[in-house]
């Protein structure tokens, strides 16, 4: 085994432990989907806080850690730190037969990751961006069960999809994505209601409503066109908007007592969609934000 096929080999293991999924198929995509095939030449520029470091050759073993790699240094785009994105691939559970939507696709490395696992499945990807758009799809041309769109997600119909897969920040998730989940559909996305509040949300499609989980502390670029709010948007402290357990329709709920957040077309209830009390968060996985397309430049 070569030095490049070790490293991605326990990687792999490593991603697969930090999905805390019985799935054995994530450490399979993880240890078969090339991530340097998706990063452009190497050596690359690692994001390593506020600064940045070029690996000393374009070894592909430098880029098997848990590191942010630069896709577009000027715009603060970045190939997400793998950790946060097993972990969300463990949160959505996907299934083989589904169909996802990604939206911020990047260059295509996660898109690719979530299409071995739905496989026959398929993934429609959206990414703004024409530049990271184009490679996407020169990247994913041997998926033949993935479809890139160069548009905005949020001005574009979602198809019904089984997981919604979110990696740009928004103030609240439009009401679009959350009817384009079908019935037990699960959709994760980085919340960023207010400048110090980023945590990563699962939400859960049932029969009673839009059950939601804040998991974690998350940053991602903001999402064109979802990522501001209005005057009379009611924005929740880092506190309350961990106190979330449900997403309603304004246009199927009023707003009550139990309202975290109001946010356009939807808002947060700490109180969940069986009717369960008020809970207070966890907050041992609420407190260390990890990155997406962009790291943390604050405390």
């Amino acid at each position: 085994m070569t030095g490049t096929a070790e490293a991605r080999q326990f990687y792999a293991r490593l991603m697969a432990a930090h999905a805390g999924s019985a799935d054995p198929r994530l450490e399979e995509a993880f240890a078969t989907v090339p991530r340097e095939a998706f990063l452009g030449p190497g050596p690359w520029t690692i994001i390593a806080g506020d600064g940045r470091v070029e690996t000393p050759t374009a070894d592909p073993s430098h880029i098997y850690q848990n590191v942010l790699v630069a896709l577009d240094a000027d715009k603060g785009i970045n190939n997400g730190e793998p950790i946060l994105h097993a972990m969300w691939i463990g949160k959505v559970a996907p299934k083989s037969g589904e169909v996802v939507t990604h939206i911020g696709a990047g260059t295509g490395y996660y898109t690719a990751l979530l299409a071995k696992l739905v496989a026959p499945g398929a993934v429609i990807a959206f990414e703004l961006d024409a530049a990271l758009a184009a490679r996407a799809e020169e990247n994913l041309a041997a998926f033949g069960n993935v479809t890139v769109i160069h548009g905005n997600a949020v001005a574009s119909p979602l198809p019904p999809s089984d997981i919604v897969y979110v990696n740009a920040g928004v103030a609240a998730p439009p009401a679009a994505w959350l009817k384009a989940l079908k019935s037990g559909g699960r959709m994760v996305f980085p919340w960023r209601p207010a400048e110090r509040v980023a945590l990563a949300v699962l939400v859960t499609s049932t029969e009673s409503g839009f059950a939601c989980r804040p998991f974690m502390g998350s940053w991602f670029i903001p999402c064109v066109g979802a990522s501001t709010t209005d005057p009379s948007a009611k924005i929740p402290d880092r506190e309350k908007a961990a106190r979330s357990r449900s997403i309603w329709l304004i246009s199927d709920k009023a707003p009550d007592r139990t309202a975290t957040a109001i946010i356009g077309d939807v808002w947060f209830s700490s109180r969940g969609v069986d009717g369960s009390g008020d809970e207070r968060a966890e907050r041992q996985n609420l407190l260390r934000p990890l990155s997406g397309r962009r790291p943390s430049r604050r405390p």
